[in-house]
């Protein structure tokens, strides 16, 4: 059974449809990239699965629980419990600047009262050491460079234990060579067995450490398969066009 299964998943925005019908499934353990251009609804999608954007149609499953279901009203509560399954780590960090980073980690966890005070600290500080930063834990985000503000939003999210986790562009907003310490910890997640979703323009990154390549073009998914059928034999023309401009990365 598959851990996620997303069916038919449809958004618009007034009168432009940026989600047409989106569907993938995907196991415990695995990692899916999703490729594509500006506006091709990659965030979008994303969006929807962290219940930030309500779809207006199709259905999102975790497990054996429907989360999202055509037709279905929500209460804000099932809303915020529903949003719990997935993490999300965002383009430009979002840490909060008051605090500091092992309070921005432990905050969400304390408030919904996950352990003991000593239990989410542990958790939190355990999860610094993985991201290589346990010796700033009573830095400030101001004092922090963009990769390691980025590496502290990974394990916020991860804190929170969630089934998937979920990355938007998650070195858009980083300089070049910060890029890769970035894409080392979430190599390093994958090898942990973690669910996760990875919308990249880093191409040799997606290739590399994804088991799926979802190419999405005009609200739709394009094609989709693992990494050799689609960067070494891709069948859209499309998906063709889309990789000639990052030849050179592989």
């Amino acid at each position: 059974m598959a851990l996620l299964e997303v069916k038919n998943i449809k958004k618009s925005f007034g009168k432009t449809e940026v989600l047409k019908g989106v569907s993938f499934s995907l196991e415990k353990g695995q990692v899916l990239a999703i490729i594509g251009s500006s506006g091709s609804g990659k965030t979008t999608l994303l969006r929807c699965l962290n219940f930030l954007e309500t779809p207006d149609a199709g259905t999102i499953s975790v497990g054996d629980k429907a989360l999202f279901s055509t037709g279905v009203k929500y209460t804000d509560d099932q809303i915020r419990e529903n949003r719990l399954h997935f993490g999300l780590v965002f383009q430009n960090f979002n840490l909060f600047p008051h605090y500091s980073v092992l309070e921005n980690i432990t905050l969400a966890p304390t408030l919904l009262n996950m352990g003991t005070h000593e239990q989410i600290k542990e958790n939190a500080m355990h999860l610094l050491e993985q991201v290589g930063l346990a010796n700033k834990a009573d830095s400030y985000p101001y004092q922090l460079s963009g990769g390691q503000q980025q590496r502290v939003a990974i394990a916020r999210a991860w804190a929170m234990h969630p089934e998937v986790l979920c990355f938007d562009e998650p070195t858009s907003a980083l300089d070049p060579e910060l890029t890769g310490e970035v894409l080392r910890v979430i190599k390093g997640l994958k090898g942990e067995d973690r669910t996760m979703i990875v919308v990249t323009h880093e191409m040799d990154f997606a290739k590399s450490v994804a088991d799926i390549i979802i190419y999405m073009a005009d609200g739709v998914i394009e094609e989709m398969g693992t990494p050799e059928e689609v960067f070494d034999h891709p069948k859209s023309e499309k998906t063709r066009a889309f990789l000639q401009g990052f030849q050179e990365t592989f």
